[in-house]
């Protein structure tokens, strides 16, 4: 059996008009599912479907942490993670998604909520993300202070090149006309 088989749930089939799944989202989900951004965690994600007369209300709640390079020294850093997110799923003649209602094909009847699960996990992480100051590289930190162009050492080393001066004069001669 498929391991991503789990996520995809039978809409058809339910019988009741609720039901409850629980996922371990781990390192082989991301890997399964060909994740750009994020390639380690450990998450869970518990989903609540809700049968409406034509329709189907899919809650998600996922938390744990995802495992992600800090945008200043590099490191993986544990990014905490705590979302809900809700999506309306009907059956119709064709597979169709525009946000928040998404269309399957009434003869399928199955919808697979691994994608959803991703990009909700994708959402929930902030655009930059860095360690506390404490918690990065410090090598890569002081290494960076060196290369900074604020760093007065480094601008005593970038000085004007004698050549570049000559030419401002050039300048100057041709601007007098």
């Amino acid at each position: 059996m498929d391991k991503m088989e789990i996520f995809k749930v039978n809409l058809k089939g339910m019988k009741e008009q609720t039901a409850a799944c629980d996922f371990i989202l781990d390192d082989e989900f991301f890997q399964s599912i060909g994740s750009e951004n994020v390639k380690k965690g450990a998450l869970s994600a518990h989903l609540d479907v809700v049968k409406a007369a034509a329709s189907y209300e899919l809650t998600f709640h996922i938390q744990g942490n995802v495992v992600l390079p800090c945008d200043v020294c590099l490191e993986d850093m544990q990014l905490p993670i705590d979302t809900h997110n809700s999506v309306v799923v009907r059956l119709g003649e064709e597979y169709d998604d525009d946000g928040d209602l998404i269309t399957i094909p009434q003869d399928d009847g199955f919808v697979d909520v691994a994608g959803l699960i991703l990009e909700f996990i994708t959402l929930a992480i902030p655009i930059r993300h860095v360690h506390i100051p404490e918690e990065c590289n410090q090598e890569m930190l002081s290494r960076l202070r060196q290369l900074s162009p604020n760093n007065t050492q480094t601008q005593s080393e970038n000085t004007a090149d004698p050549r570049w001066s000559e030419l401002e004069k050039l300048k100057t001669i041709f601007n007098k006309d």
